[in-house]
């Protein structure tokens, strides 16, 4: 029983980590309509430098705005490239993702490893006197929920906010914010800022729980995104009450739960890949058949 819970809270933990890049893959594919595979090489780059800062004894919660700062940075090269020198949003991606590559090699290697008497978020002194009493496994939860429901709150605000709307709009009708006499490429821009910031957030979470980065972690991040997104927004379709970010941190914790039930059965690691295809090629299938229920009921 007390295996069960653990596996449990470590698969919630995990669903709420990757939550933070559901948000990214919400804003580049919901609301922008911009097929952004940055997000492939700002997850690992977030990873790196997160690895990197702690590994020379930097305060781990300084990790977290630098990782925002350096995946921002990451999105706003994908914006000035499709933008400004009028490259395909999904070549502009590819060639930021490419160059990332590299960029997190030279960062911390194909490896690095975080020396466990090192501090994390999970681990340091304020995260200590407050959670303490608890095992690891309960403070990752926490900090984890916390960070993920601050920023879903902060997101939902944003969303409110006239610059918020005029993101959403961009992706809606682009002819709507040139009539506002506003900049559609910069307000492109701005969202790809945004939702790299949040996927770098992601990765240097992810380092900080795993204490470990690798050159590879960031293959397969757009699809995992995309279906947690894709599973979110199609459960809670008819739910008002439910916001879109709501809606793919709630996706993203059953996707890892689908995930960890196909490792408990037994299924080989190699496989995991396979998996994750197939299931994102079946949850398309029907939210594709679901919208055209929907359409035809209409």
């Amino acid at each position: 029983m007390s295996s069960f819970i653990d596996l449990s809270v470590g698969t919630i933990t995990q669903g709420l980590i990757y939550a933070l890049l559901s948000y990214g893959i919400l804003i580049t594919y919901r609301v922008l309509d911009f097929p952004d595979l940055t997000v492939d090489g700002s997850f690992p780059l977030g990873a790196a430098v997160t690895a990197v800062m702690l590994s020379q004894g930097i305060n781990p919660y300084v990790t977290l705005p630098v990782a925002l700062l350096v995946g921002g940075i990451a999105g706003l090269i994908t914006g000035l490239i499709h933008v400004k020198l009028g490259v395909r949003d999904l070549l502009a991606g590819i060639i930021t993702m490419t160059a990332l590559f590299s960029i997190n090699l030279q960062i911390a290697g194909s490896n690095l490893i975080v020396d466990r008497s090192t501090d994390t978020i999970f681990s340091a002194p304020p995260t200590m006197a407050v959670l303490g009493n608890m095992s690891l496994s309960m403070r990752k939860l926490i900090v984890s929920l916390l960070i993920a429901v601050i920023f879903k709150l902060l997101l939902d605000l944003y969303f409110n906010t006239k610059s918020g709307l005029l993101l959403r709009a961009v992706g809606d009708n682009n002819v709507v914010v040139t009539s506002l006499a506003k900049d559609k490429g910069k307000v492109k821009i701005l969202g790809l800022v945004i939702a790299n910031s949040l996927v770098a957030l992601a990765g240097a979470v992810v380092c900080h729980e795993q204490r470990a980065f690798s050159s590879t972690m960031g293959t397969g991040q757009m699809v995992f995104g995309l279906a947690t997104v894709i599973i979110g927004t199609t459960l809670f379709r008819k739910l008002p009450i439910a916001k879109s970010t709501t809606a793919v941190l709630i996706g993203s914790i059953i996707y890892k739960a689908v995930i960890q039930a196909a490792i408990s059965i037994g299924l080989p690691a190699n496989l995991m890949k396979l998996v994750t295809a197939v299931l994102f090629l079946l949850i398309l299938v029907l939210g594709n058949r679901r919208e055209r229920e929907v359409g035809a009921n209409a």
